[in-house]
């Protein structure tokens, strides 16, 4: 229940409006922050949400209205003012400093307020930080190497040391387990009953309704609703978040009869990471990988990829045994993969949706002098924006200017304009919103339908269960069981996650997997 009533607002938006050349981002919206209140904000990519925070954080200025702190005007210059007003936000993507230590991150925005702190004292403050957020990382160790999650935890440690009167969290959870996240919600309760305002943004509506206590909706830029929780459904959230109705979020298309043996997978493994993982994959099927942070899902499809090969185990394509050293030996073979973290490692954000899509394949637009064929690599770009419904003025845009959702498809074409015959999809549908994501399993069952072999790696249980035909499950390295599309049931996956004895029935051994 909100407990608003009463107070007065620490952080008010009044008729914001702000536009970025053609593009209204915002029109006339309001927002209003409680103490001791988690106010969620929902909308597609593109709704706006992005652009308010901003806002807030002094990152943008608006072209109209006002921003009243603790009920007085105020205009906020930049990031740096924003936090020493104490409004501190957690972006959807982790923002650290690789070559910088664990607490140096978390203590990074202090230098100003606090020029003579002395580095035992820093180390001790991010050591009890984190360990109030039960996160155990070496606080000397350097941030380069540190998982998505652990990233996110740090920015969230590094927020909680600015002792913020108003948190903006942006998809905090987007990478992080579900004993992660009970952590994380039990922080926000902490900061909720100490009077912090908190700005709570995620797709996730299950994490909207359990910690939130009012709900916002903008649609295109404009505010549509603000109630309290408890008169908010999935269905009205959806409803008003894409203007339309979407009654199936994993609309998989019935099971069919699979296609040839494709890929077969034995005893693969990496020294210290993964062993004994074994799976095949025919023409035309989803296999889902399901498990939680830390179970080296990803780990297997980058050693398929060639980017971090296994150092044991067969790869068996095409009937023919083959070793993946790198990802030109897999891209030659028809494997593609696409990474969970698009904007460090999937997309060249300041260049165009053209220049992304054809990256992979430059020498088949190259012409004399070394110099590309601009006209061939324009069609091949408008041919997947048809074919994506990727929405933007046109393929010439930067792709950093599109929204998740869009730059998602973006690194879908760049992989689909190899043709290839295997697709590993990370995280496809990780930070978009729910209307973007139900394209993203349209598009999905459009190329299982076209004979592509498909590995789908998700945190995203119900979308792994709705849209793979086959589930295999993985705990810290060790493959737990392959479940069939009938027997995958929440239930036994999630006990396979965490380790717990699988049912009898349900474990399948590689050699019978081949039966259609």
């Amino acid at each position: 229940m909100s407990i608003s009533s009463g107070r007065a607002p620490i952080l008010e938006m009044r008729h914001i409006s702000k536009r970025f050349d053609a593009t209204q981002a915002l029109n006339n919206v309001s927002l209003s922050l409680y103490p001791g209140e988690v106010h969620a904000l929902l909308g597609e990519n593109g709704a706006g949400k992005s652009t308010l925070i901003k806002i807030m954080t002094g990152i943008h200025q608006p072209d109209a209205g006002e921003i009243l702190l603790d009920g007085r005007p105020v205009q906020i210059h930049n990031a740096m003012h924003a936090q020493n007003l104490g409004i501190v936000a957690i972006y959807q993507e982790p923002m650290v400093f690789p070559d910088l230590t664990v607490a140096e991150n978390i203590f990074i925005g202090h230098a100003e307020r606090n020029p003579f702190m002395r580095w035992g004292q820093m180390y001790r403050n991010a050591r009890d930080i984190l360990a109030r957020l039960d996160v155990k990382l070496d606080v000397g160790m350097p941030a380069r190497g540190l998982t998505l999650a652990a990233q996110q935890a740090v920015e969230i440690a590094k927020a909680i040391s600015l002792n913020a009167r108003v948190l903006i969290m942006d998809e905090p959870t987007a990478s992080l387990s579900a004993h992660e996240v009970e952590q994380l919600f039990k922080l926000v309760n902490t900061l909720r009953e100490r009077g912090v305002a908190i700005l709570f943004i995620s797709h996730r509506l299950d994490e909207v309704f359990s910690i939130a206590d009012r709900v916002t909706i903008f649609r295109d830029g404009q505010w549509i609703s603000t109630r309290p929780r408890s008169e908010v459904t999935s269905e009205l959230a959806i409803r008003e978040m894409v203007g339309r109705e979407i009654t199936d979020f994993f609309a998989k298309t019935p099971a069919v009869r699979r296609g040839e043996l494709l890929l077969s997978v034995r005893g693969l493994g990496k020294s210290g990471v993964f062993s004994g993982v074994s799976f095949d994959v025919h023409r035309g099927e989803v296999l889902g990988f399901a498990g939680l942070v830390g179970a080296r899902r990803t780990d297997v499809g980058l050693a398929l990829f060639g980017i971090e090969p296994a150092d044991s185990g067969e790869i068996i394509f095409e009937g023919r045994q083959c070793v993946i050293h790198s990802p030109q030996q897999a891209m030659q073979l028809g494997i593609a993969y696409v990474t969970e973290d698009r904007r460090q490692l999937g997309l060249s954000l300041p260049q165009s949706i053209t220049a992304n899509i054809t990256l992979p394949l430059l020498r088949r637009y190259a012409v004399a002098l070394g110099l590309l064929n601009f006209k061939a690599e324009t069609e091949t770009a408008e041919s997947y924006k048809q074919q994506l419904s990727i929405r933007a003025p046109n393929v010439q845009v930067e792709v950093g200017k599109l929204s998740g959702g869009n730059q998602q498809k973006v690194m879908l074409a760049k992989w689909l304009n190899t043709a290839p015959k295997l697709l590993i999809l990370d995280e496809p549908t990780r930070g978009i919103d729910v209307g973007a994501k139900a394209e993203v399993h349209h598009i999905i069952n459009e190329l299982a339908q076209q004979g592509i072999g498909i590995i789908l790696i998700s945190s995203d249980l119900p979308e792994v269960l709705g849209m793979s035909d086959r589930v295999l499950v993985m705990r810290e390295g060790r493959q737990m069981g392959i479940f069939e599309r009938a027997e995958a049931t929440q239930e036994r996956v999630m006990a396979a996650a965490v380790g717990q004895r699988l049912p009898r029935e349900t474990t399948n051994h590689p050699t019978q997997e081949a039966t259609a």
